[in-house]
């Protein structure tokens, strides 16, 4: 007799949408970043209705945003550098104490009427934890799973910054309605950066450096070179920026709803939820697809889907036909952002995944802001519609000239090779 062949454990299996949240450091981490979205969202609400109460000026939001995107332009090259030279582990969970610090002080505002400049300062606070956690947090996935099921990770945390985008925002507002106060929404923040902080520190898999480097200029713009070098990641990164830059109309949603649509506040209200809604319904089907085989063309066709329904948006007079334009934007968004994060992680070796996930937040995050800036600025001196159509084009002229320039993007294939 032919002795028996040993069993061996059964290989992961890609094709199972739902293989991933077997891995537990995986689902601890992914539950620690929903509850971190989720409170940052609730938080987001509760600072512009408390900043505009107490103010009545619409610069003191426009402090609100500044305050918050400043960390992301004095420290984002350090937190790279940070993330590749020491624990991953442990910037994640101080930057979480770090959130508890900001919500305590902003608790605090509310309850000894400190004033406005205290929340200024938090909101310094969250966005330098944003700024470090982001570079750690990014570049600290691909450790916790298989090569092979990284794209089904990239697609499951996704998932759940949507349906944090979604339910933040309304259960905010909800208990805003409800309280009457913003006090409650703050102390929850404080107490979500402590609960995820534990969370974070309960994770087996550490991330291990091998061999530090000294902060040198050369060190922290290593990421910057790795980008410019690897054509189909800087092709990527240029590709969303510009679209995010150009093709953002959500900074004038209020101008259509009320000029243009005329709905009413609930009619916003749909049209601010159907970016993240159409986000949400494409990684549920992502989830249960194989994975992509023509990454790079599906990356392009969907930028491309996001001009064209962008332009269907800034040309139409129908709320409902707004509402199923901006859902397509937000659903040809998830593949973009799906397929562009996975590819730069996979393309990245780790021991700079930290530094170029820091300049992949740079561009990005700050793209976000100029795009609001730019959709204000045109809108203002010609019109809104012409701001919002322009934009559309521009980014599918952006999509034709980023295939030519790059085709490393077009013959990218399979997304997890």
């Amino acid at each position: 007799m032919s002795n028996p062949v040993p069993s061996q454990p059964p290989a992961p299996v890609k094709d199972n949408p739902y293989e991933v949240l077997r891995n537990r450091d995986f689902t601890q981490y992914m539950t620690g970043r929903f509850i971190s979205a989720f409170s940052q969202q609730m938080l987001a609400l509760a600072v512009g209705w408390d900043v505009y109460n107490r103010t009545k000026s619409p610069r003191a939001l426009g402090l609100v945003g500044l305050a918050q995107v400043l960390p992301m332009f004095l420290f984002t090259f350090h937190a790279g550098h940070l993330a590749d030279n020491h624990s991953r582990n442990k910037i994640m969970v101080w930057m979480q104490i770090l959130v508890a610090v900001a919500g305590s002080i902003l608790a605090l505002d509310i309850w000894f009427h400190l004033g406005v400049s205290y929340v200024y300062f938090a909101l310094f606070l969250l966005g330098t934890s944003r700024t470090y956690g982001w570079a750690a947090s990014a570049a600290f996935v691909p450790q916790l799973v298989p090569r092979e099921l990284f794209p089904l990770a990239v697609s499951w945390n996704t998932a759940a910054f949507q349906i944090a985008s979604v339910t933040g925002p309304a259960v905010g507002g909800a208990l805003i309605a409800w309280l009457g106060k913003v006090f409650w929404i703050y102390a929850f923040n404080a107490s979500a950066g402590i609960l995820c902080a534990i969370l974070f520190l309960n994770l087996k898999v550490h991330h291990k450096v091998k061999s530090r480097e000294p902060m040198s200029l050369k060190s922290v713009i290593v990421g910057l070179k790795f980008v410019y070098h690897t054509k189909v990641v800087l092709g990527s990164i240029t590709l969303d920026m510009f679209a995010v830059l150009l093709g953002g109309a959500s900074a004038l949603l209020p101008v259509y709803a009320k000029d243009i649509l005329n709905t009413n506040p609930s009619g916003l209200g749909w049209l601010q939820a159907a970016l993240p809604i159409g986000s949400m319904c494409m990684s549920l089907l992502l989830l249960h697809q194989p994975p992509m085989k023509n990454a790079g063309a599906t990356l392009l066709w969907a930028v491309a889907g996001f001009g064209l329904a962008t332009v269907g948006f800034g040309l139409s007079r129908n709320i409902y036909l707004s509402f199923t334009m901006l859902f397509i934007c937000g659903a040809t968004d998830y593949i973009s952002v799906i397929v562009r994060q996975t590819m730069i992680q996979l393309k990245t070796p780790d021991h700079m995944r930290g530094r170029v996930s820091a300049v992949n937040s740079l561009f990005i995050g700050t793209s976000n802001q100029l795009g609001e800036f730019e959709s204000g600025m045109v809108a203002q001196y010609t019109s809104p519609v012409f701001s919002v159509v322009s934009g559309g084009i521009g980014t599918i002229l952006v999509v034709i000239t980023a295939a030519f320039i790059w085709p490393e993007i077009r013959n990218y294939k399979k997304l997890d090779s």
